[in-house]
């Protein structure tokens, strides 16, 4: 068993680390005939699975109103760079709540949260405003 950790530990490459949630650039090398060429998937990472060798995730993006998603092998040499655009702040493993999403809403993560909360602290200073208002009078 040792030895096929070793040999899978030589091949294993050493990534940028991203989680569930982020917005990510995987820049991939794809072969055109005689020709190669990076392409870029960028997208919200909504899964990640498997160890070792074995892992992967996937990256699902709006393209033309449609929803598309892309499982990568973590490890394959066909990989060049993964960018982290934008760190998301979720909770959960798996973001499949983001299929049935349309629009912006289904981009977005992390603004979601913090829009949320402005909008809490604007309702708490019309609040007090109006608090204040009536205590005046």
């Amino acid at each position: 068993m040792k030895l096929i950790e070793k040999i899978e530990g030589e091949q294993v490459k050493k990534q940028v680390p991203f989680h569930v949630g982020d917005s990510v650039k995987v820049h991939t090398r794809v072969r055109e005939g005689e020709k190669e060429r990076t392409q870029i998937f960028a997208g919200v990472v909504i899964g990640h699975k498997g160890r070792g060798l074995n892992e992967s995730f996937t990256v699902r993006r709006i393209s033309y109103g449609e929803g598309v998603e892309r499982v990568f092998p973590l490890n394959s040499p066909r990989i060049e760079k993964i960018e982290v655009e934008r760190e998301g702040k979720v909770r959960r493993a798996k973001l499949f709540y983001l299929r049935g999403r349309k629009g912006k809403e289904a981009l977005f993560v992390k603004e979601r949260v913090s829009a949320t909360v402005a909008k809490k602290a604007k309702s708490a200073a019309k609040k007090a405003k109006a608090a204040a208002e009536a205590a005046a009078a």
